[in-house]
């Protein structure tokens, strides 16, 4: 698949709630994804990543989300999340936004950063 296609692919699933799939099917077995706070801030492999997506579904309740078309450029692509949300481990919903920045090889998402504001509770 091209940067393009993989793209259009990630987006499709994600509107779809489908997350694990998204990382399943897409990602290169040894997809390096990227935060920009915590204690694991770089996490390398499939595994990893599904165990923080699991942790995600977890302890967030999804109110509503908006995912935008992506951007691509050579062999990267960007996305805006923008969500609603309760963190149920703080009891806080509140209103999110990231930017999310991709890397593809060989038809596969072989890097994933993440970009939003956090503060501490």
């Amino acid at each position: 698949m091209s940067t393009q296609e993989v793209a259009q692919q990630l987006v499709e699933f994600c509107r779809q709630g489908k997350h694990r799939q998204a990382i399943e099917e897409l990602y290169a077995p040894d997809i390096l994804s990227i935060e920009p706070v915590g204690e694991e801030r770089e996490v390398r492999g499939i595994d990893a990543v599904l165990v923080k997506n699991d942790y995600f579904e977890k302890t967030m309740e999804v109110h509503s989300a908006d995912i935008s078309d992506p951007v691509v450029a050579d062999d990267y692509f960007s996305i805006s999340y923008a969500m609603d949300a309760t963190d149920k481990t703080r009891d806080l919903r509140e209103d999110m936004s990231e930017i999310a920045v991709y890397k593809v090889k060989d038809g596969k998402i072989v890097r994933e950063e993440f970009f939003y504001h956090w503060e501490e509770a």
